[in-house]
């Protein structure tokens, strides 16, 4: 189910790279995205790290490597927050001409939720577990599409990580139709061991990728999480590995790949079909 084209998130032939740009060269998400303040200077960011907010990244000018500015650095990885390199012109665009010392932060307004918030989700309906899992999705319209379609499912949550994938920004809010108002949305460090944790509470995790089995003929109706990649390149050989079981969409006509967007609307709403009437 993956294709070359950028908008695809399933390629026939299976291949994927696992290598990645460096931090300074990958296509960083736009500032003006994302619902997230800007914190700006030294200072200010490292009282910010003291705290138990949600720091979505922070901008280091590059070069940048001493005194504070290192400190900063030390806790931020610490708490596994994204620390990107950035030219002057960035910092300064980011902090609207403020004096930013070579250090800039975004903390997100947005309320993340916590992995057992999505089990409570499932304990207060009385059903058995049903969580979505992006892995790299970096277009926002793409994880807002997502997110409406996994609350159309009836899934109990979504959980998206930290790096290598949008977060949870104005635009994606806006393609999501409202949804991520309705869906618990939880971000985490790292996915290989939060499926890791799932396993271990008895959910079962299914891959959408190609060559795995058809998608109408899998039972999908116990505690179940859907994984599904980036637009490029698909579910990570990482995650893959940890997936119990990888389900594909029989294609019938002469396309031969569906984008994430899509596939995720097929996928969950099969599963909701089989978890409806085993109910």
């Amino acid at each position: 189910m993956k294709n070359n084209d950028k908008n695809k998130a399933y390629k026939k032939d299976g291949g994927r790279k696992d290598s990645y740009r460096p931090r300074e060269t990958r296509r960083d998400f736009d500032e003006s995205e994302n619902s997230c303040e800007a914190i700006y200077g030294r200072n200010a960011v490292l009282e910010l790290l003291k705290t138990d907010r949600d720091i979505d990244k922070i901008f280091i000018l590059t070069g940048e490597r001493e005194g504070s500015v290192k400190l900063i650095e030390s806790r931020a990885r610490e708490r596994a927050i994204p620390v990107i390199n950035a030219p002057k012109e960035k910092l300064d665009r980011i902090s609207n001409g403020g004096v930013h010392q070579g250090v800039a932060a975004f903390v997100s307004e947005v309320q993340y939720a916590d992995v057992d918030d999505i089990f409570a989700v499932a304990e207060e309906r009385g059903q058995a577990p049903f969580i979505v899992i992006a892995d790299g999705i970096e277009d926002p319209h793409n994880l807002g599409a997502l997110i409406r379609c996994a609350d159309a499912a009836g899934a109990h949550g979504i959980i998206i990580p930290k790096r290598r994938n949008v977060a949870v920004t104005a635009t994606v809010v806006k393609s999501s139709a409202g949804a991520s108002g309705h869906v618990k949305i939880a971000r985490v460090s790292n996915i290989a061991m939060t499926i890791d944790a799932l396993k271990k509470r008895g959910v079962w995790v299914y891959g959408a990728e190609a060559g795995g089995e058809d998608v109408y003929n899998t039972d999908m109706t116990g505690a179940a999480a859907f994984v599904f990649g980036s637009e490029g390149n698909g579910i990570s050989r990482l995650v893959t590995d940890k997936c119990d079981c990888i389900v594909s969409i029989p294609m019938y006509g002469q396309v031969n790949s569906l984008n994430v967007s899509c596939a995720s609307a097929v996928v969950l709403c099969e599963a909701a079909r089989q978890r409806k009437a085993k109910q």
